[in-house]
């Protein structure tokens, strides 16, 4: 064999090589994706579940539901009794039912700001009459520094 026949040789077993390891391996340089995505594989699917429906909106909570969600760490808090605690929750659902019903209305700031302050009059009257005055001041207390505040003070106060 000639030396020219030994390169055209080479070079057709390097062609025929390359072409083997794309057929085996996909398209190795990453250019010519063959309009099927990434390499020439087909088609590639996310690693993210796509879900069928459009999710639906959750319904806003009832005045039952907010009250029951937060009842257990009032009643933790203030050390209520189940007597106090009927008073508290009906109470707190009576009024939370009138704040929701003035946000449905949607009515201008200042009546809301007034209507807001009858309901808080209002529930806070209704509170002090029903609970004994060292429950309604801590319910005061509770409300204004909110729960994690009321319990870090009682927890400080046992210690």
């Amino acid at each position: 064999m000639s030396t020219k026949n030994t390169y055209i040789f080479t070079v057709i077993i390097l062609l025929f090589s390359t072409t083997l390891i794309q057929a085996q391996f996909g398209n190795g340089n990453g250019y010519g994706n063959n309009g099927y995505g990434n390499n020439g594989y087909g088609r590639r699917q996310s690693n993210i579940p796509q879900s069928q429906q459009a999710p639906e909106k959750a319904e806003p909570l009832t005045a039952e539901e907010m009250v029951e969600t937060q009842m257990p760490a009032i009643a933790e808090a203030l050390e209520l009794n189940e007597f106090e605690k009927a008073v508290v929750s009906t109470t707190l659902i009576k009024y939370m039912k009138q704040r929701i019903e003035i946000q449905i209305l949607q009515l201008e700031t200042d009546k809301m700001r007034e209507a807001y302050e009858k309901i808080n009059l209002n529930q806070d009257a209704e509170l002090k009459a029903g609970l004994p005055a060292e429950k309604y001041e801590a319910f005061l207390n509770l409300k204004e520094d909110g729960i994690r505040k009321t319990k870090r003070k009682k927890k400080k106060k046992k210690n």
